[in-house]
C-alpha cells in the first residue's frame, strides 16, 4: 500500500500547521490575561496609598473606605494581623496599621485580574 508522493506532502503541511495553530492560539490567551495590567499602567495618574502610610494617613488622603473587610491572621505571633480596607478603585492592606499594599480593583467581570477579596 504505497501512498502517493502528493498524499505525503499533504501530510507534512498539514504536521507543520498545528505547532503554528497551537501557537496563535496560545497568543490570543496570553493576551486577554494582561487586560489588568494594562489598564493599570495607562491609569498611573490614579495615585494609591504607598507602602509605609498608616491608617489614619490612608483615611485622611483618601476618605473612608466603602468597607472594611474582616481582620485575617493573627492566630499565633509570628503570623501578623492583616487588616483590609476595600475602596471602589482598589484595596489596601495593612500589617498593623501600616500600609503594605494597595491593589486595583477588577473593573468588570469579564476583565483578567485579581480575585476579588475574601469577605
Amino acid at each position: 500500500m504505497n501512498r502517493s508522493a502528493s498524499d505525503r506532502s499533504a501530510s507534512r503541511r498539514l504536521l507543520r500547521a498545528v505547532p503554528l495553530l497551537a501557537v496563535l492560539g496560545l497568543a490570543g490567551t496570553a493576551q486577554a490575561e494582561t487586560l489588568l495590567i494594562e489598564r493599570v499602567q495607562e491609569e498611573v495618574a490614579v495615585a494609591l496609598p504607598a507602602r509605609g502610610m498608616s491608617m489614619s494617613e490612608v483615611e485622611t488622603r483618601f476618605g473612608a473606605p466603602s468597607q472594611r473587610l474582616e481582620p485575617r491572621g493573627g492566630q499565633k505571633p509570628q503570623w501578623p494581623t492583616i487588616n483590609r480596607w476595600s475602596y471602589p478603585a482598589f484595596t489596601v492592606y495593612f500589617e498593623k496599621d501600616k500600609v503594605i499594599d494597595a491593589v486595583a480593583n477588577q473593573a468588570g467581570p469579564t476583565e483578567v485580574g485579581p480575585k476579588p477579596p475574601v469577605r
